[in-house]
């Protein structure tokens, strides 16, 4: 028996991808970019986030399957690509939110004046990690209020720091030069911190990993993903603003930058300086809330595609109450953990801890939408007579044309993760990358052959 039959309305929808796709922690990684990241914020706004999100407004409302990523590209390619795709999918969750997690302890250091060693961080990580176990696992009528204030709170803070930087600015000036030719992108080093702004844009299929859930998903799938991306994109071309207003470029941190900015705005004073506080916590809240958000979706397609038999057996075990993903959310408090402790012997400090585990978890979690937008594509051609109740407002031949870029950028933005012009290829990120995939393809196959004789033992009965 579940509990989550129609427990997510417009507002709740719209709430949710907020908080799965707008990230603080990727305001200062773009505005490491340079001035050129507001190019490429409106740039691939436009020509990359706005196709990608009525590709998903389309499957989510023709295709209405628990899984959602899952069942899409079972449907369209079958079910080891779907699988492939679910475990890069979920191992994704087990390598980026202990990053969340160091994130969240670093800045935790730095609001409350502490001096926290890397063991006393990686104890606090894990600590949250199995608070996100535990909120996971109740029924997504309670679960859902954390990605909920999550959002909420991410939008108040971009909105003080749009506040800020306005006012820094008519009073000082931008300490980085600001003009057309500074938009003009550059195709230096900015290059692997580029990939973060198409990371930074994916996440629409989220609220379609438990269609059932959904009032009305004809009418509400298209309008969330309208309107949360609206916040999206002008939260995070502002938010990288604010950033660049007031920290040169060369000295923005990766972990800290976006507290430096707070209090850089708002610390000239004792009353700002409590200001800037509060609204550090509240940014901190904001990351436990990210990592509950992608624990819904990506536990529920691993759960989808264990029940298929297509990933080992436990990922498949329910809530028997709730019929959330029980078996899924405990293994990512168990590998999660460890995935801390790993990492935490191999960094030599909590930025490099953070940007390794970023930049591992990063590649795996782009593979997938990879495979989304195929999907996309292929159901357009194989699929034609089906009813959408909502359709992308493109022919066939224009769908897939869209798609095939939209695969091109992630593409990219993938190789531009582990390889880096002038530098060479991240070996660590890389091998790492290799290892992971091929403990997958030997998982998939191993759990289709546990399958295969389950189905010949059940024929000899």
């Amino acid at each position: 028996m579940t509990n989550n039959k129609k427990a997510l309305r417009l507002g709740d929808m719209t709430l949710l991808t907020v908080s799965a796709i707008l990230l603080l922690d990727t305001v200062a990684a773009s505005a490491s970019i340079g001035v050129s990241s507001l190019f490429w914020w409106a740039f691939l706004g436009v020509t990359f986030f706005i196709p990608y999100g009525l590709m998903n407004a389309e499957m989510g409302t023709t295709y209405p399957e628990d899984g959602g990523i899952y069942a899409w590209v079972r449907d369209a390619f079958g079910g080891r690509w779907a699988s492939r795709i679910t475990w890069s999918y979920w191992v994704n969750n087990l390598l980026w939110v202990p990053s969340v997690f160091i994130l969240f302890a670093s800045i935790f250091n730095q609001l409350f004046g502490l001096a926290l060693g890397l063991g006393a961080q990686m104890a606090m990580g894990i600590a949250l990690l199995w608070g996100a176990v535990a909120v996971n696992v109740l029924s997504l009528n309670i679960g859902k209020w954390i990605p909920n204030i999550g959002a909420s709170i991410k939008i108040l803070v971009f909105l003080v720091l749009i506040a800020g930087a306005l006012s820094y600015v008519a009073a000082n000036g931008t300490v980085n030069e600001i003009s057309f030719a500074a938009l003009v992108p550059s195709w230096g080093d900015g290059l692997v911190y580029l990939s973060t702004i198409i990371y930074g844009m994916l996440g629409f299929e989220l609220m379609c990993a438990t269609p059932g859930a959904i009032h009305n998903p004809t009418r509400n799938i298209p309008r969330a993903v309208l309107l949360s991306g609206a916040i999206i994109i002008t939260m995070y071309a502002f938010g990288t603003f604010a950033v660049l207003a007031a920290i040169p470029v060369e000295d923005i941190n990766l972990v800290e930058g976006l507290v430096d900015t707070l209090y850089l705005f708002f610390g000239g004073s004792e009353p700002g300086k409590v200001f800037a506080f509060t609204i550090g916590v509240g940014v901190l809240f904001t990351f436990f809330s990210n990592a509950v958000t992608w624990a819904i979706g990506c536990n529920k397609s691993a759960s989808e595609a264990a029940a298929e038999g297509e990933l080992p057996n436990f990922l498949a075990i329910e809530h028997k109450t709730h019929g959330t993903p029980l078996g899924a959310a405990l293994a990512m408090g168990v590998f999660g953990s460890l995935v801390i402790l790993l990492y935490g012997a191999l960094a030599g400090s909590n930025e490099e801890l953070f940007w390794n585990l970023f930049a591992c978890s990063a590649v795996m979690f782009l593979l997938p939408y990879a495979g989304m937008v195929l999907s996309f594509a292929r159901m357009r051609l194989v699929d034609p007579h089906r009813e959408r109740p909502y359709r992308m407002p493109v022919s066939n031949g224009v769908a897939v044309v869209l798609a095939a870029y939209c695969a091109v950028c992630i593409g990219i933005s993938a190789v531009f993760l582990i390889y880096t012009p002038g530098k060479g290829f991240n070996w660590p990120v890389t091998i790492g990358v290799i290892l992971v995939m091929s403990l997958g393809e030997i998982t998939i196959r191993s759990s289709e052959q546990r399958l295969v004789h389950e189905i010949e033992d059940g024929k000899r009965r």
